[in-house]
């Protein structure tokens, strides 16, 4: 444990002035109160509907479950509020994840790009604003004309067999082998299979003996038919033809509207446009694994062959708890990264509570906190340098209890933010709803909407 608890030494990249934090403990709205003094803010009470599972019923949104995200209704709602301050913006999602911001974006008539590094998510958000031109009879034919007389084995390296029953993994196999036999002779026949393969892929779970609540595991009393696999996927094509309808004829006009899904991390990813929002809700440091809870959609569709190349997508995300050993070890034996008076007390506290319990779920977990704010730091401060003067910068987060030690994530993003070299304002920080620990169950946090706005230019008053 001694290298966690010297995480920050005095000549680390940042040095900040001198802040003492006394847990007072209940609730994160007691355990804020000396970060919001710092920072001179109040958080605003706004409960809104962000979870994702509010999108089940919409349109287009609803053609792959992803329990992650936020809801369409409340990205509608960030458009809505600035439709006075932008005209015609132009909007980013640094994790665009299925897409939501992408599909609102255009459904309202702007222009967007989205990055996204897992490249199952990538092709679903891709597909989701880019096929609007399917004509729905033609997807029905061709769906009507996969052959079921030709199977593609699962994926190897996944225990499919007790993933599945027998008699769905075979019909599953039938169902993949005839999608894969259409030969993508056009434009038109491609895009048409890309939306058989994303309805192939939303219904696996549904298939299989897994739930994902959210975590993705085992369903002990689940029942599924062996005929599951042809009545769900006729279901999900005929929802979809469905939406495809609707889209024809009350956003016809809209199917030329840019939209752009980059497969690229956006700690890196330099983008050649500015724009006037960005909207999105980043990992969470202890929510979910992005790869683990959709390995099987990315193992079926091709886009991992074996465990090492999911471990490799995971490695350059933004950092989770459940990310290797050795990644987190190269991180803390390393020199140069983020950090501020707030982070380096609240990672050491976490450390000398793990170093008196001796046991926890993640020993290295001081390590982890700080690199998810390393990893941070770097998507804001690479992704605010293609935001507009008067742009905006909304995100949608949790916080999160660690060892009995709270991290207001909102709080310690929005203070990232107005670093420097960064250079943004906080606007105001919004409570959409409250939650409650994993941890200790009666402890009460909150998901938040964070606010940043960039100054005008000089000589602009905005």
């Amino acid at each position: 444990m001694q290298h966690q608890l010297k995480l920050f030494p005095a000549n680390t990249r940042k040095t900040n002035r001198s802040f003492t934090f006394r847990p007072e403990g209940g609730s994160c709205a007691i355990d804020s109160r000396p970060y919001l003094r710092e920072l001179g803010i109040e958080i605003q009470d706004k409960k809104k509907r962000v979870q994702f599972t509010h999108n089940f019923s919409y349109p287009v949104h609803r053609w792959v479950p992803y329990v992650q995200g936020f809801s369409a209704e409340f990205v509608q709602s960030v458009l809505d509020r600035y439709r006075d301050d932008y005209h015609d913006p132009v909007v980013l999602d640094p994790f665009a994840g299925c897409g939501t911001v992408l599909v609102q974006s255009k459904l309202t008539g702007h222009e967007s790009v989205g990055t996204e590094l897992n490249p199952f998510l990538h092709y679903i958000a891709n597909i989701k604003v880019n096929s609007w031109d399917v004509k729905p009879e033609f997807l029905i034919e061709l769906y009507s004309s996969i052959p079921r007389n030709i199977a593609t084995p699962s994926p190897a390296f996944l225990k499919s067999h007790s993933q599945f029953n027998l008699g769905v993994l075979k019909n599953l196999e039938i169902l993949k082998g005839g999608i894969d036999s259409i030969d993508s002779h056009s434009s038109k026949v491609r895009k048409a299979k890309d939306l058989l393969l994303l309805a192939f892929a939303s219904i696996l779970v549904d298939c299989s003996n897994l739930k994902r609540t959210p975590c993705l595991g085992y369903s002990k009393n689940k029942k599924v038919p062996d005929s599951a696999p042809w009545v769900l996927i006729d279901k999900k094509i005929r929802e979809i033809a469905g939406d495809l309808v609707s889209l024809n004829k009350q956003h016809r006009h809209r199917r030329k509207i840019g939209s752009q899904v980059i497969l690229a991390n956006a700690m890196e990813y330099v983008h050649h446009r500015k724009f006037d929002l960005i909207i999105t809700s980043p990992p969470y440091m202890n929510g979910l694994d992005y790869v683990m809870n959709y390995k099987i959609e990315m193992a079926w569709l091709n886009f991992i062959k074996n465990n090492k190349d999911a471990k490799k997508i995971k490695d350059e995300m933004v950092v989770c708890d459940n990310v290797s050993k050795g990644l987190i070890k190269n991180f803390a034996d390393s020199g140069d990264r983020y950090t501020n008076q707030w982070l380096r007390d609240i990672v050491n506290r976490i450390a000398r509570n793990l170093a008196a319990r001796k046991v926890y779920r993640r020993l290295d977990m001081p390590s982890i906190v700080a690199k998810y704010f390393d990893d941070m730091y770097r998507v804001m401060k690479n992704v605010s340098r293609s935001l507009k003067p008067n742009g905006r910068f909304v995100l949608v987060v949790g916080d999160s209890l660690v060892a009995d030690v709270y991290l207001p994530t909102d709080l310690l993003l929005a203070k990232i933010g107005t670093e420097p070299e960064i250079g943004l304002a906080i606007e105001k920080i919004e409570k959409a709803r409250t939650r409650r620990s994993g941890q200790v169950r009666n402890y009460l946090l909150r998901e938040t909407i964070v606010t940043l706005k960039k100054p005008p230019k000089a000589g602009h008053d905005g």
